[in-house]
């Protein structure tokens, strides 16, 4: 095997997202919960004898020693002595600056693809350690379940979670995650919770009613039982909201479809919760078409504050999980 093609890097939204404390060195203490949804970033491997890791894509901003797709192919070399190489391909779908792990994930696939492709045998758990020096997200794409996470991101705990799929809307922002977890007015001592806590996002759980009520008469079919059902908070989100107005003006226009929302991460990126993806395929579809009106110039639609929504369904699991052989 010298190649592997159309490897998927889906992305994460933030289920809700406390920051409970911060460390002397000055990361934050998190709690937080991860699902992967399906929206993808695609990358391609193939292998090179030489044993150089390059790029056959450019991220504009990014320079290849900075890419997290270099860095984790070259973090495996590392780790194992392997002395094959990489040019590594990639279409980006997941928004970047939009809180849903895009470059992490991407770092994650490689692991786990050149893992394989090399032939390196490294368990989860050894690919886990490699992960995390990385970035925060990278260790829960390669851990590859629904997870509960905990201290910087890294202590993951395992979860099966209720069906649902999301709307993932992108404000016409990217948010840089620095710049929000350093402002002083960031609440850094939100109460611990436990799992049992938000047992009812848990599918061991009664389903709630998949009832398509209407929210401000608005026809876009978003469960009223589903929007009210989003546990604790994302404590990012009123630092993001109050600092970016782009994002603040999406929220209150989704608000205004029936469409509830909450940001994932550091945003900017919103989503919103439906019971079935039809119900979200549909509202993605009222949203594309006030997009178009609004490009035409239509009097009914002046402004839609956002740059696109995706009707994605809530994954089980990694579509990559079982390529790693060992735990």
């Amino acid at each position: 095997m010298t190649t592997l093609y159309d490897i998927p890097a889906p992305a994460k939204i933030n289920l809700f997202l406390h920051v409970v404390g911060r460390r002397p060195d000055g990361y934050h203490l998190l709690q937080t919960l991860f699902r992967f949804v399906g929206l993808y970033d695609t990358l391609h491997l193939d292998t090179r004898g030489d044993g150089l890791v390059t790029r056959a894509t450019d991220l504009p901003g990014v320079p290849a020693d900075d890419d997290l797709t270099v860095r984790a192919a070259r973090a495996l070399q590392a780790a194992t002595g392997a002395k094959q190489g990489v040019q590594i391909s990639l279409q980006k779908r997941i928004p970047a600056g939009g809180g849903l792990g895009g470059g992490s994930s991407d770092a994650a696939s490689v692991l786990i693809g050149l893992n394989r492709l090399w032939g390196t045998g490294l368990s989860r758990r050894e690919l886990m350690r490699l992960a995390l020096p990385l970035g925060a997200d990278v260790p829960v794409f390669v851990f590859g379940q629904s997870a509960f996470a905990e201290g910087v991101g890294e202590l993951l705990t395992a979860v099966d979670l209720r069906p649902a799929a999301y709307l993932v809307a992108q404000p016409k922002a990217a948010v840089p995650t620095a710049g929000i977890f350093s402002a002083p007015e960031l609440t850094r001592d939100t109460k611990l919770v436990k799992i049992a806590d938000f047992s009812d996002l848990l599918k061991t759980k009664r389903q709630p009613a998949n009832g398509n009520a209407d929210q401000g008469g608005s026809s876009i079919p978003q469960s009223a039982t589903f929007a009210s059902r989003y546990f604790g908070r994302n404590d990012l989100e009123p630092v993001v909201m109050a600092r970016y107005s782009e994002v603040r003006n999406a929220a209150s226009w989704l608000a205004q479809q029936g469409i509830v929302v909450r940001m994932s991460g550091s945003g900017a990126c919103l989503f919103g919760q439906f019971p079935d993806l039809d119900s979200a395929l549909f509202a993605q579809s009222e949203i594309a078409a006030k997009m178009r009106l609004a490009q035409s110039g239509s009097r009914t639609e002046s402004s839609v504050p956002l740059a696109q929504a995706h009707a994605c369904e809530g994954l089980d699991e990694h579509p990559l999980r079982h390529w790693v052989e060992r735990e």
